[in-house]
């Protein structure tokens, strides 16, 4: 029997066979349903491996998870790629009542010498700033209900500072347009998990005009409720089914390649990041900055800000 229908979302919830349907439903809820997704996945592939090397999973051994975050780490595998792994197995055996084979010393150990050897660096992709915004959209089919569609969705995506999920789910229905730009909200994001509702105020500007693009994209396309971005099948025929976060990152690479921009170093999360790196560059304040990301930790904003920075004022200036 797969462990997969052993243990459940939430550690020990299930465990407890006095637990009503909708109390279980609850505890499952307590994480998002991305992580959730991402913890089963990484738990199948470490229950894949040690079936292949017919080493017990549930419960596994010190030695087992040691050895296989080395083997992670031999394949070319990211330090946090391989932190998360493992925090699927620990997961994954609290929720089956089981004790927890990642809290080790030889474990910890092991991924210290990995941390040493491979390196904790993250790689980022690059910013969609301005300037890169304005590259793509010069490739952007202005007749086509696609390429309305397009850019609709870099505008919106780069002014907003969102990230790919919640821009999919944006629906009419969250839409306020004024004369100032229009007002986005999301009933529920990544730093709300609980779903109190978070708005976001997209200026319309002078130069890039979001909002009326955005706008002009309902009209032409015929969308008065439900989600914004939709699927658009070939010959230009638009259909109901909404675009999935990957499709953003599509569209962000298909005009980064039509500009001759670096497609390796682009993705979806470019458009909030170009946003965060552009806003900085432009001199406005951490605080007004984290009013359209919605950052909660003032660091995370500050390592765009440091980097737009980097040469201003920069401490060779005047003798190199």
């Amino acid at each position: 029997m797969s462990a997969l229908t052993l243990v459940t979302p939430q550690p020990g919830i299930d465990a407890a066979s006095d637990l009503s349907a909708d109390a279980l439903d609850y505890g499952r809820a307590a994480l998002s349903e991305n992580t959730m997704r991402a913890y089963r996945g990484d738990w199948l592939e470490f229950e894949t491996w040690c079936v292949d090397r017919q080493r017990p999973y549930l419960p596994a051994s010190p030695a087992t998870v040691a050895n296989y975050a080395s083997s992670l780490a031999s394949a070319g595998k990211k330090v946090p790629t391989i932190a998360r792994k493992l925090a699927a197995v620990r997961f994954f055996h609290r929720g089956a009542g089981e004790e927890n084979p990642t809290d080790n010393a030889g474990v910890a150990a092991i991924l210290k010498g990995i941390r040493r050897t491979v390196g904790t660096a993250p790689h980022q992709k690059a910013p969609a700033t301005v300037d890169v915004i304005h590259a793509m959209l010069a490739h952007v089919p202005a007749g086509t209900l696609q390429g309305k569609r397009d850019r609709a969705i870099l505008l919106l995506g780069f002014a907003g500072a969102f990230r790919r999920s919640e821009l999919v789910s944006i629906a009419v229905e969250d839409l306020t347009f004024s004369t100032k730009g229009v007002d986005v909200f999301l009933p529920k994001s990544k730093t709300d998990q609980e779903a109190k509702g978070q708005s976001v105020a997209v200026l319309n500007g002078k130069a890039l005009r979001p909002a009326d693009r955005v706008r002009e994209w309902l009209e032409v396309a015929g969308i008065e409720s439900g989600p914004i971005f939709r699927r658009i099948n070939r010959g230009d025929h638009l259909t109901g089914e909404a675009l999935s976060a990957q499709s953003v990152a599509l569209i962000v690479k298909k005009y980064a390649d039509l500009a001759g921009l670096d497609v390796e170093n682009l993705s979806g999360h470019s458009l909030r990041a170009g946003f965060v790196t552009s806003a900085a560059e432009n001199r406005a304040s951490i605080s007004r900055i984290m009013e359209v990301t919605r950052h909660r930790d003032p660091r995370t904003v500050e390592t765009y800000v440091r980097r737009a920075d980097r040469f201003k004022d920069h401490a060779g200036d005047g003798f190199l």
